[in-house]
């Protein structure tokens, strides 16, 4: 694997894009590429990483353990996201783990390099900034629907935001694999629980399930009922 930041799908999607040929070539010869299988841990919770993942391709999932010591999953990456840059403004350990959901590939870009590029290139370190401020925004939207939505309403939810994001299979399956104890994990509830809301959802012909792929059948059904009808 020999990939040139300036083709890279982060470049384009993320604060990248934002730096010029003479950077994108620096970062090239720089950066460390990495190959990951499914389950295998990014970084864990408590570390020190010291630097930023730039996920070229493939899914993972954010999360921390809860007081009892189980996984609450705090949000799911795709290729083209960057992850980890948290710790490079508090200069403290990383919260949360990233964990790989399927065979994935990103490069690792030393602190000290984007450090030296946020001061050098205003337009990079507003990208990193709104980065942040993005994250900031669906912690929040995440904390809210925790609060005010019921448990079906939230797996609903979901669902729709699972499929905006992630896209579709060929077979018209969310492209996002999960077991259903992620999926309880993400919505703040018991997998019994879960397991349950899912087989309503099929029973009612809003969703089919094959294989761990959750297919939306009826949009406007699943939608209503994330708004609470």
């Amino acid at each position: 694997m020999d990939t040139k930041c300036k083709l890279c799908i982060v470049k384009k999607l993320g604060a990248l894009h934002q730096l010029n040929t003479e950077e994108l070539n620096h970062l090239s010869g720089v950066k460390q590429e990495l190959s990951y299988n499914k389950g295998d841990v990014i970084f864990s919770e408590g570390k020190t990483i010291g630097g930023v993942f730039c996920l070229q391709d493939g899914k993972c999932k954010v999360s921390r353990l809860n007081g009892n010591g189980k996984e609450q999953i705090v949000r799911f990456i795709k290729g083209g996201d960057l992850i980890g840059y948290r710790s490079l403004f508090n200069e403290e350990p990383v919260t949360l783990s990233a964990i790989a959901l399927e065979e994935m590939n990103a490069c690792y870009i030393p602190k000290e390099e984007i450090m030296h590029l946020i001061k050098s290139n205003n337009d990079f370190a507003m990208g990193m900034l709104q980065e942040v401020c993005n994250v900031l925004k669906t912690t929040n939207d995440s904390l809210a629907k925790m609060a005010q939505k019921s448990v079906k309403e939230r797996l609903a939810d979901t669902l729709i935001q699972m499929e905006d994001t992630f896209g579709k299979t060929a077979d018209g399956a969310i492209d996002l694999k999960l077991s259903r104890e992620e999926i309880a994990s993400y919505i703040g509830t018991a997998t019994e629980s879960a397991i349950r809301l899912i087989s309503e959802l099929k029973k009612e012909g809003v969703i089919s399930v094959k294989s761990k792929y959750i297919t939306i059948k009826d949009s406007d059904r699943l939608k209503h009922i994330a708004a609470g009808f």
